[in-house]
This record gives C-alpha cells, sequence and structure tokens, in this order.
C-alpha cells in the first residue's frame, strides 16, 4: 500500500450528493483514468461498559475495508489500534458484557474504484441508516511509501479532478514521531476514514437520501 489520503468533498452547489459523484467519476474518465470495480470501507462503534461511575464511556471502532479483506481493524478511542483477522466481528459477538454495539451507528462508505497511471482512485458515498451524509474521495500513489517524497506530486493530481478542494497533508502523517518520513501503512488510512465518518455523522446535507 502506497500513500494514502481520505478527504470530504463537498456537494457541488445545485447538485445531489449521486449528480455530484457523477461528476467526479465524469472528470476522472476524461483525464484518462480507468474504472476497475468498487470497494467498501465500513465502521461499527462500541460502547465499553463497566467504567467506573462518572467516567466517559470509552468507544471501540471496528473497521473493514474491501481492500484487506482477509483482516479488519479495531480502534480504541484515544488509544491504540489492533490488526486482528475477519473473525474479530464474532469475537465482539462474545464481548457483548463487555462491549455494547451502538445501534443504529454504523457507517459505510461504497463507491468505484479508478486506476490512472500510479494513483488509485476511490469516490465513494458515505452513508449512516440509509441516508447520505457526505461524499469520500481517497487517492493512493502506489510506488511510494514516505508522505513527504510525493505528496506535492498527489496534490497536484488531486487539482486535476477536485479543483479547489484538494486537502492539506493529511493530520495522521503530520503526527507520526518521525514526521513526513515514516512510512504510510493501512493503519493510516483507515484512520483518515474514521476521522471522516465521525465528522459526517454530526452532519445532515440537502439532497441526502439514497436510492
Amino acid at each position: 500500500m502506497g500513500v494514502t489520503c481520505v478527504c470530504q468533498v463537498p456537494v457541488a452547489e445545485g447538485k445531489s450528493v449521486q449528480q455530484t459523484v457523477d461528476l467526479l467519476h465524469k472528470k476522472l474518465e476524461q483525464l484518462g483514468a480507468v474504472k476497475q470495480g468498487s470497494f467498501c470501507v465500513d465502521c461499527e462503534t462500541y460502547h465499553a461498559t463497566g467504567n467506573v461511575s462518572g467516567q466517559p464511556s470509552k468507544l471501540l471502532y471496528v473497521m473493514h475495508n474491501s481492500e484487506t479483506p482477509l483482516s479488519c481493524l479495531a480502534l480504541f478511542e484515544g488509544g491504540p489500534c489492533l490488526v486482528a483477522d475477519a473473525n474479530f466481528d464474532v469475537l465482539m459477538v462474545k464481548l457483548k458484557s463487555h462491549f455494547q454495539n451502538a445501534k443504529g451507528h454504523k457507517v459505510e462508505c461504497r463507491g468505484s474504484r479508478y486506476r490512472y497511471c500510479d494513483f488509485l482512485i476511490k469516490v465513494g458515498t458515505v452513508t449512516m441508516s440509509s441516508s447520505a451524509r457526505g461524499i469520500s474521495v481517497e487517492v493512493e500513489y502506489c510506488p511510494c511509501v514516505v508522505p513527504g517524497d510525493c505528496w506535492n506530486l498527489m496534490k497536484e493530481f488531486m487539482q486535476s479532478f477536485l479543483g479547489t478542494s484538494v486537502p492539506e497533508l493529511p493530520s495522521v502523517f503530520v503526527a507520526k514521531p518521525e514526521g513526513l518520513f515514516a512510512p504510510a501503512d493501512c493503519v493510516d488510512t483507515v484512520t483518515q476514514y474514521l476521522e471522516l465518518f465521525n465528522k459526517l455523522r454530526k452532519l445532515q446535507i440537502p439532497g441526502s437520501n439514497v436510492r
């Protein structure tokens, strides 16, 4: 996995979520990008039980990414990240006395994958309870694992189809102890999706019904 950036794209003025997604697809295809199937990233939220009285409940996020179908990631709120196999969901059911599933909080991002030279691009619709909350774009520069070596190139490429919506360097890279020269990995990508999901959970936007 190369250096990956996940960002939110605003809904185009006067357009619905799906119409904006279609516009992004059209721009990518005009650049010469080739569609290569679909993708899905999802997130289940669990509340830790048995906390000391008065203490806020810790959250555990269990996430799946279709790019790594045999693995899932468990991220503790403000804590460590665990990479486990796909059977981790079964374990969470057995741990229900310690972690309660937050019903109605599942978030999914589904969409299309595109390949353009050394770039892998994914345009997705983020949904919660069958309601669209926003649009995500993931861009991966496959040949490089050092963010500082390729960020300017990635930014220039994203400008070609996102215009002024290009994000800054993701905070997950800035926060690494080694700074820009720390290798990127799958945890960085899922962490960016989690940040986006938590942001979009609080929003409701026009034209959000998924049909």
